[in-house]
């Protein structure tokens, strides 16, 4: 397999960067044109939490895309993509503390105790701050691969999470929460399925006879 070339990389690293700013800068246009909606705070609350979803979803893409297609490249913007997906998340966060409650911690506290897709938005952000904090190489030497391997895989149930957040906002009859359930469902079963098939080349003989190892 073929190294990735460095214009290759910085080619497609500047295409990430601008693909990801585009929806902030497509926001900042709409305030300034005060073409935000009949409800400014819920337009700019939905369109950054579903940009958020839908980079963290392409963060996860990027294993199933190499295990597919046999390509080892789209592992290296792995990370880019995450800590955009956490940018935005904050973004969405930001809005919720600052416009709906002000940093009146009380009532956002009992936002969070009462309202059940409250709770798990901010679970999912919890879970995505050590793995943000935890994102570069010297993090990784200092957890130890393995360990950080580990933590990581948190990024599975925060997106769940995430999913489960937006389906309890989404309005009866809206079916778009249910295209990026597909999608999870969709990498978890190309990654569950590279397990199997790694493990069964491992043992063959026991997965042969129906024997768990």
């Amino acid at each position: 397999m073929r190294p990735m070339s460095t214009r290759f990389r910085i080619g497609i690293k500047v295409a990430l960067w601008v693909a990801c700013l585009l929806p902030l800068a497509h926001l900042v246009y709409a305030w300034q044109a005060d073409d935000l909606g009949a409800n400014p705070i819920d337009y700019l609350t939905r369109r950054l939490g579903k940009t958020a979803l839908q980079l963290l979803l392409a963060s996860l893409a990027m294993t199933p895309i190499r295990i597919l297609a046999g390509v080892s490249w789209p592992i290296h913007f792995r990370r880019l993509l995450g800590l955009f997906a956490f940018f935005y998340v904050g973004l969405h966060f930001s809005v919720w503390i600052l416009v709906d409650h002000f940093f009146n911690w009380a009532q956002m506290l009992e936002d969070v105790v009462k309202r059940p897709y409250v709770t798990v938005g901010v679970t999912a952000l919890t879970l995505l701050i050590p793995l943000a904090l935890t994102s570069t190489t010297a993090m990784v030497k200092r957890l130890g691969g393995a360990r950080w391997r580990r933590l990581h895989k948190l990024v599975y149930v925060a997106a769940a999470l995430a999913l489960i957040h937006f389906l309890w906002l989404a309005k009866v009859g809206v079916t778009e929460p249910f295209y990026y359930a597909g999608a999870l469902a969709l990498l978890l079963g190309v990654r569950l399925w590279d397990w199997a098939r790694r493990r069964a080349a491992r043992y063959p003989s026991r997965f042969a006879e129906g024997v768990e190892p």
